[in-house]
């Protein structure tokens, strides 16, 4: 269905509810009648009829400061969410709707403790560089999907988890010193994408961004895999953007509150 028609057919009272669900939740404090009429320029008896419905509901809590807070109904959202989505197959679903290079291997892995965990593999072909395999695990520093998700972790703590150094090279190029690892993570931050040049397997090049939770959480991350010559190429401009969007795919899937895409 075409993005802009089904816009056109939004319900009123529930975009209006769904706005005053979206203040509480994003407010830093408790917000009275008064001030959600003003935060959604509405109506203060709207925002009253909304209010009480869904206080009933069990979506909202009315305070005995008459401020108004989320309620219990909202929790079982969650959790049904959690439950019925799988990132694993989400994963597989969007990548039989991306244009993925036929040399390339798409991965998905998660984080335990420092290393990375692959979940989820998706080769078109035999005789892929980097042959991974469900269970395998890569340490977090070497690899450009660990890269991604400790982006997203501060420098205390990245330098906390690698107090004793960082684990056992893999390659010649494998990423030498705490320092200079934090060197490379605060480029990631830059640009949103993480990039190992033959750091966990030789003549392999990985590009990688994280998949966010419903919380803005890393989840998971997504990652391309091509040889290293290929990357030479257009084809890492173009593996750059697959995963980009596939993260942000996935990411929006999970729940994660994300700016629209340009």
């Amino acid at each position: 269905m075409d993005q802009d028609k089904s816009l056109q057919k939004l319900v009123p009272a529930v975009e209006r509810a769904a706005g005053v669900l979206d203040i509480v939740s994003a407010s830093k404090r408790f917000l009275t009648l008064s001030e959600l009429s003003r935060e959604t320029d509405l109506p203060k008896s709207t925002v009253h009829s909304l209010c009480l419905t869904m206080v009933q509901l069990g979506m909202l809590i009315r305070r005995s400061d008459q401020t108004f807070q989320l309620g219990p109904h909202l929790l079982r959202w969650s959790h049904a969410f959690d439950m019925q989505t799988d990132v694993a197959t989400e994963f597989s679903l969007l990548c039989a709707d991306l244009s993925i290079a036929p040399e390339a291997t798409a991965t998905l892995s998660v984080q335990e403790d420092v290393d990375m965990v692959f979940i989820a593999i998706r080769q078109s072909g035999a005789g892929h560089r980097f042959n991974a395999r469900p269970g395998m695990r890569i340490a977090a520093p070497f690899v450009a999907s660990g890269k991604a998700i400790l982006s997203k972790w501060s420098d205390f703590e990245i330098r906390r988890r690698f107090a004793d150094g960082l684990p056992k090279p893999l390659t010649a190029a494998s990423v030498h010193g705490v320092d200079r690892l934090l060197e490379e993570i605060r480029s990631i931050r830059e640009t949103g994408l993480a990039e190992d040049v033959g750091q966990c397997l030789d003549g392999v090049t990985n590009v990688s961004a994280p998949v966010l939770d419903a919380l803005n959480r890393p989840l998971a991350a997504v990652m391309l895999s091509l040889p290293t010559e290929l990357a030479e190429s257009t084809a890492l401009a173009e593996a750059s953007n697959t995963v980009v969007v596939l993260a942000d795919r996935l990411s929006r899937r999970m729940g994660a509150d994300l700016p629209q895409s340009t």
